[in-house]
């Protein structure tokens, strides 16, 4: 059975169900990302199985729990990555593109630990470290640009 025409499939009517669900469970929603740079220059990035493209490891800030945390538990589930020190925040962003009430923060992360390459799974189907003039085709234009912003040292965007 072909899984990505599947999940290509539903995937525009399951974010529309899980917004409709966050819009009486959240006021506002906010993610966590990071551009991750080795100590070569290559930024990681993950492929989802539920979203087409390479994108930034990341994800949504739970209740409860703070945009810092969030971005360890997602690095760590993501990447196998561990923070060694607090990174900095770079730029907190309005995504439109998923509601109008996305937000997403994004951390640089140059100092880490990643004891072995996380194994795929049911989530993140591909992982990889790129060199920033040698991404993924598939790499979304999101990505790209704030890849761009950081390495460039460019003020960050206001929109996602």
């Amino acid at each position: 059975m072909n899984f990505d025409w599947l999940r290509r499939r539903f995937e525009p009517v399951t974010r529309r169900v899980l917004h409709f669900y966050w819009r009486f469970s959240r006021g506002v929603t906010l993610g966590v990302r990071a551009v991750v740079i080795d100590g070569s220059g290559k930024v990681f990035l993950v492929m989802h199985s539920y979203v087409p493209g390479w994108h930034l490891p990341g994800g949504g800030v739970e209740i409860g729990e703070t945009a810092a945390v969030a971005l360890e538990r997602e690095l760590r589930e993501e990447g196998n990555i561990e923070l060694v020190e607090p990174p900095p925040l770079f730029g907190v962003y309005f995504n439109r593109h998923v509601s109008r009430r996305d937000h997403v923060a994004l951390y640089v992360v140059r100092s880490f630990r990643q004891s072995a390459p996380p194994q795929p799974d049911h989530e993140i189907v591909a992982h990889g470290f790129f060199a920033p003039d040698a991404l993924p085709a598939e790499t979304t234009r999101a990505t790209r640009e704030r890849i761009a912003e950081v390495l460039d040292g460019r003020v960050p965007a206001t929109i996602w």
